[in-house]
């Protein structure tokens, strides 16, 4: 893994930083080949930023501007200042609760990836592991899927299954998913560093290294 090029990663989350810890210390194990080149939060005392520096990764505070669910103007732009300086290659959203459209995506095109805690498309939105438990159904998981305009939409990278169980509520379904989620994530970003995912209209193809 010494002689192969490291994907820079910056990591965006406004939480604890449970999925920016799991990624890290794949990389520190050399199962991805990638290195954390910023992580950056929209919350001041956010617990991922003191996760970061206790791993001696360079993490920062950047204020979200004037909107509760999105990035105003002016902070979307010092986002992509922070991340472009970092060269970061790709955006990987870890509990990051703005939504990032227009200029965010055109300056990293298929460049932005999510996780989600359910079996997409199914359950999009807040709370997933709620619904699912609503309705019924006997299996959720969780989703590492490219982020486009829509919400929950785009092109899906990786699915890991979790099973509800007849015991189950909000918070024990949540915490299945939250440790999926902590061995998918590690795994799909590890694909996409070696290029074993390309994008085909809709779909993500996975298989052999592809040549850009």
């Amino acid at each position: 893994m010494s002689d192969e090029k490291k994907l820079r990663l910056g990591i965006l989350g406004s939480g604890k930083g449970t999925n920016m810890v799991a990624i890290a210390e794949a990389i520190t194990a050399g199962s991805v080949p990638a290195e954390v080149a910023i992580v950056l939060s929209d919350v001041a005392d956010a617990p991922i930023l003191t996760r970061a520096q206790e791993r001696g990764l360079p993490a920062r505070f950047i204020a979200p501007g004037k909107f509760r669910t999105k990035l105003d103007e002016e902070a979307e732009a010092a986002y992509i200042a922070a991340l472009k300086d970092a060269g970061v290659e790709l955006v990987v959203l870890a509990g990051f609760m703005r939504i990032l459209k227009g200029e965010f995506l055109r300056a990293f095109p298929q460049r932005v990836i999510n996780i989600h805690p359910s079996l997409l498309p199914a359950f999009t939105g807040l709370e997933a592991w709620k619904q699912a438990l609503d309705y019924g159904v006997k299996f959720t998981g969780c989703t590492v899927h490219f982020v486009d305009q829509g919400v929950d939409t785009g092109p899906i990278i990786a699915q890991q299954t979790v099973p509800v169980l007849s015991r189950d509520d909000a918070d024990t379904l949540h915490g299945r998913i939250q440790f999926a989620e902590r061995q998918l994530y590690p795994m799909a970003i590890s694909a996409l560093a070696r290029g074993l995912v390309r994008v085909e209209g809709r779909k993500t193809v996975t298989g052999a290294e592809t040549k850009s």
